[in-house]
């Protein structure tokens, strides 16, 4: 097997591509983040670098990141970017933003610690037409706001405003039709599976 980072996970773990291999494959959730929005950053190289940089060596951990680019009349470029992050790190990486804001250049901090993350994951997603579609439709039914929004070839997570968590999970099970009156778990035995 090629070590070519390009793989998909049905390359790297040829049984994912079976018959029997669900598109879908469950629903995760995770309340204990917080957001941080840096707003009005100049746009240009290495900016961006000396944020994660700075968090980074402050021992910050970021989960995900959304950049939103707008221009000035002048014809110069600012930036919003948004992170999430553990929950039990908002204020060092409160601290550590404020103490560069010179440094940095940005206008202004925004803080939410009242949010929730709720992803779908599975190896087929990437394959199959809709999916994306299905699991916003699922949140927008509910009248849930996306605050922010990531993806990947196996899982689909939306940050939405923490008192909505539960019923964005309850949602997208329903969708996807992963809910159930008993939760039954496969175990293979000496198969390696």
């Amino acid at each position: 097997m090629s070590s070519d980072s390009t793989q998909s996970m049905g390359q790297i773990f040829p049984d994912l591509n079976g018959p029997e291999s669900p598109v879908i494959s469950g629903v995760a959730h995770d309340r204990s983040e917080a957001m941080v929005t840096i707003r009005d950053i100049a746009d240009k190289p290495g900016v961006a670098t000396s944020v994660f940089a700075l968090l980074a060596e402050g021992g910050v951990n970021i989960d995900m990141i959304v950049q939103a680019v707008a221009a000035r009349s002048d014809g110069s470029a600012v930036a919003d970017i948004s992170i999430t992050l553990p929950e039990n790190q908002l204020r060092q990486a409160e601290d550590l933003l404020t103490e560069k804001q010179k440094t940095l250049g940005y206008k202004s901090l925004d803080f939410n610690p009242s949010i929730g993350k709720v992803s779908l994951v599975g190896v087929g997603m990437k394959t199959h037409s809709g999916i994306t579609a299905s699991f916003f439709k699922a949140l927008s039914d509910k009248s849930i706001n996306v605050l922010m929004i990531s993806t990947s070839e196996i899982r689909i997570s939306a940050v939405v405003p923490l008192d909505n968590l539960d019923e964005a999970v309850r949602a997208v099970h329903t969708a996807f039709d992963l809910d159930a009156e008993q939760v039954e778990a496969v175990v293979y035995g000496g198969t390696g599976r």
